[in-house]
């Protein structure tokens, strides 16, 4: 077990590394982007990457306060669903309203990486083999249907 400094260090030892490595990778419009922290332009909807001591997730999270904007944002995806899974190669799970680790409803469509540990720098190889090609489709996804959103901005 660690203390929550020592979990906390070596959190921020796999996001520093994570950046790191994926850092020379330009956006899909030749940008450079911080991939850890990816920008959409959209508030309350985020790319997000998480990885804990049991497993890690992906996904594209709503989090607007207002839970029929959520579910608005969350329809606007589905209208993108087949073109979402052309990207990234693979069917997301898809949940409406769900309460996060903070206790707020979030909307996500995401994937789960499981049995692995953000704790165990041996699973560091598989977490950066899991998020990379992910963040990149969503990226390369969020290109072409950014445009589609911007009523949301």
């Amino acid at each position: 077990m660690y203390s929550k400094d020592q979990a906390s260090k070596l959190k921020q030892a796999f996001w520093t590394a994570f950046g790191q490595y994926i850092a020379p990778q330009l956006s899909a419009e030749g940008l450079r982007v911080n991939w850890v922290n990816y920008k959409t332009g959209i508030k309350h909807l985020h790319f997000k990457l998480h990885a804990d001591k049991k497993s890690a997730f992906i996904g594209i999270e709503l989090s607007h306060p207002d839970t029929g904007v959520q579910e608005l944002l969350f329809e606007q995806f589905k209208e993108f669903r087949n073109i979402l899974n052309g990207y990234l190669n693979e069917d997301w799970e898809w949940q409406l309203h769900m309460t996060d680790e903070n206790h707020k409803i979030v909307s996500r469509i995401f994937t789960t990486l499981p049995d692995v540990s953000v704790f165990k720098e041996e699973d560091w190889p598989k977490l950066i083999s899991f998020f990379k090609p992910r963040i990149i489709a969503l990226d390369e996804f969020w290109c072409d249907a950014a445009q589609s959103f911007e009523v949301f901005k």
